[in-house]
């Protein structure tokens, strides 16, 4: 069923790529051919490529906040059972330092990744909107107009290389997390530093 409504909204142009990134993005198993189907749209129309790109970025902006909100709805019940535990007093602890991590790297790698889980979990935490809407939005702009711009550069061999060349993105990732995780650790040992202003 939704690789028929997956098709529906590919036939309807900008318009499909707009809910389609907010059916992806909110939780609904839309088949994963988005990335492919930007890409392709800016092979055979860059303008319109540069136009699907900004509105996947609105609407996956739109469809992980939704995802944000009905966790955080919840999130105060949750949490409210869960805080007496020192293990899971450790797990927010960690998470309101360096969760966003875990958020922007899925959010920015055409690779699938558990973008969702985080997402949730980012709600549940009580991770400020702010914030959020911050990470998700620089992750997105840099995925999905970095996509356009290879698809107008590389034509119809750049899905080809996104996926010859999966493994590498996946390293990528992976080193991404390990460089942004160390620079918020000495960041806050720099800010927490004997004569530093706390």
């Amino acid at each position: 069923m939704f690789k028929h409504l997956t098709d529906i909204l590919t036939a309807w142009g900008p318009a499909g790529i707009l809910l389609l990134s907010i059916l992806d993005s909110s939780g609904f198993p839309v088949a994963g051919v988005f990335d492919f189907l930007l890409i392709l749209t800016a092979v055979k129309a860059p303008a319109v490529g540069w136009l699907c790109a900004a509105l996947a970025v609105a609407g996956s902006t739109t469809g992980n906040c939704i995802l944000f909100f009905a966790a955080r709805k919840g999130g105060d019940k949750f949490i409210g059972n869960t805080t007496t535990s020192a293990r899971n007093r450790r797990f927010r602890d960690w998470f309101a330092q360096y969760g966003m991590i875990t958020v922007f790297i899925p959010a920015l790698m055409p690779i699938p990744m558990p973008l969702k889980l985080f997402v949730i979990s980012a709600g549940i935490m009580g991770t400020p909107v702010r914030t959020f809407l911050s990470v998700v939005l620089a992750a997105r702009i840099l995925r999905y107009f970095g996509e356009v711009w290879l698809g107008i550069q590389m034509g119809e061999q750049s899905a080809t290389y996104l996926k010859t060349h999966v493994w590498g993105l996946v390293g990528a990732a992976a080193a991404l997390f390990i460089v942004l995780y160390l620079f918020i650790l000495w960041r806050g040992r720099q800010q927490t530093a004997p004569g530093e202003p706390i």
